[in-house]
């Protein structure tokens, strides 16, 4: 019967077939200990030399790391095991037998493993890595779709940038400029005028020269917008979605968090009560109070988002941040005009942002002025008709994907947390 690592609980005391890959070997002389990944998961066989064939043995004497085989052997309780399972093993079928593998148990420089990224990535940490990933995707598909979002996929090729084009990637379309995409933003507006609340999933492109840990050149991002809804509610939705998030990791990926070693007592914190809300003002006086030397309409670095996260246990809203430091879209605060209404919400243990957010400016005059301000055109004329025909206060945020998961996961730096990631001198492989 054949059967998956994943799933070899459920053939408890029966004879299965394995087909997958040795990640790794030992003997003791009499005995060999296979250590097999079939993609799904990671299990020890056991061969006895006294049990088996004397070919057999003699086979896995041969094998070598990351050579296929098929396995065939019963499944039994293991509870040193991290699985919890083990295989005795009786016959091994080799597939193919590779030779002089790049990546062997002892320590490599990080060039070298990014250069062999292609190959690293079936490491027993990385797996669980891009496992966390795939899940992660699937929590915050799952809180979307299960709360009325509609999934809108906006253009990745766009005429110019809603923020500006100085780290955007040109490329020609016919005879035309063109751009990758840094947000799917402003068609998510004209999205939600048409179905309420929708999210985009997708990659975009920042052309940024920066080397920093929490920085890739290519990322993913999911951007909610919803029609008829405040700054405050949209800081709401923000914090039960982090929350459903958090919570279905706990329930799913137990198992890969712990093969990262990742102390789950900081993500059980996350759920216990509600996230801390402050104002940029308030932020100011405490980065001010610890010794920076930042004035007021400034904006965060990374070392200031750091100490204030390391004041709170939970994710933190810093909100109502200086007009003239955030996009022109964003509404300003009717009571103070020099604010917007909105948020960055800054992951704890010195993650910094994740979250960035916004009530969007609804006022066809007001839009105008912004549009005038920043030299934008009619490239974007569509987008002044949504306040002309049926204008709505209306809010969405953008999430972005690799640094929800490194901070998840409490890696130092993103590069792990995407399969091939793009960094500034790195487009191999």
């Amino acid at each position: 019967m054949k059967a998956w690592i994943g799933t070899i609980g459920e053939y408890v005391d029966e004879e299965v077939t394995i087909e997958g890959w040795l990640w790794n070997v030992r003997s003791s002389g009499k005995i060999i200990f296979l250590q097999l990944r079939d993609g799904t998961g990671f299990i020890q066989g056991v061969v006895v030399k006294s049990e088996v064939d004397p070919a057999v043995f003699a086979a896995c004497q041969n094998l070598t790391q990351e050579s296929s085989l098929k396995v065939v052997g019963k499944v039994r309780r293991e509870e040193r095991s991290p699985s919890g399972y083990e295989l005795t093993v009786y016959a091994v079928e080799p597939i193919h037998i590779t030779s002089d593998y790049p990546i062997t148990p002892k320590e490599h420089g990080v060039d070298f493993l990014m250069d062999h990224r292609h190959l690293w990535i079936r490491s027993p940490r990385q797996r669980a890595i891009l496992k966390i990933r795939a899940e992660i995707i699937r929590a915050m598909r799952s809180y979307l779709d299960g709360n009325g979002f509609t999934q809108v996929d906006p253009p990745i090729l766009t005429p110019s940038s809603c923020e500006g084009t100085t780290n955007l990637f040109h490329t020609k379309y016919f005879d035309e400029d063109a751009y990758l995409t840094q947000s799917g933003q402003l068609y998510m507006e004209a999205a939600a005028i048409a179905l309420g609340k929708v999210y985009s999933f997708g990659p975009t492109f920042r052309a940024e020269k920066s080397k920093t840990r929490r920085h890739l050149i290519e990322f993913w991002m999911i951007e909610p917008e919803m029609a008829f809804c405040t700054h405050q509610e949209n800081m709401d939705v923000q914090e039960a979605f982090v929350k459903h998030i958090v919570s279905h990791m706990l329930d799913n990926c137990e198992l890969e968090l712990t093969t990262i070693e990742r102390d789950l007592a900081p993500l059980q914190e996350v759920l216990a009560g509600p996230f801390p809300r402050i104002s940029y003002d308030e932020a100011i006086e405490r980065l001010q109070k610890m010794g920076h030397d930042l004035k007021w309409g400034e904006d965060f670095g990374a070392p200031h988002e750091t100490d204030l996260t390391n004041q709170f246990s939970r994710p933190l809203f810093v909100e109502k941040f200086p007009a003239a430091i955030k996009a022109f879209y964003m509404q300003p605060d009717p009571n103070r005009p020099d604010v917007i209404l909105g948020a960055d919400l800054l992951a704890p243990e010195g993650y910094g942002e994740i979250i960035g957010g916004s009530e969007r400016i609804h006022d066809l005059a007001l839009l105008q002025k912004r549009f005038a301000e920043h030299g934008l055109g009619r490239e974007y004329e569509w987008y002044l008709d949504l306040r002309r025909y049926g204008s709505v206060r209306h809010s969405g945020f953008g999430i972005g994907l690799e640094r929800t998961i490194a901070w998840i996961c409490g890696l130092d730096h993103v590069r792990e947390t995407i399969p091939f990631p793009r960094l500034l001198n790195r487009i191999y492989p």
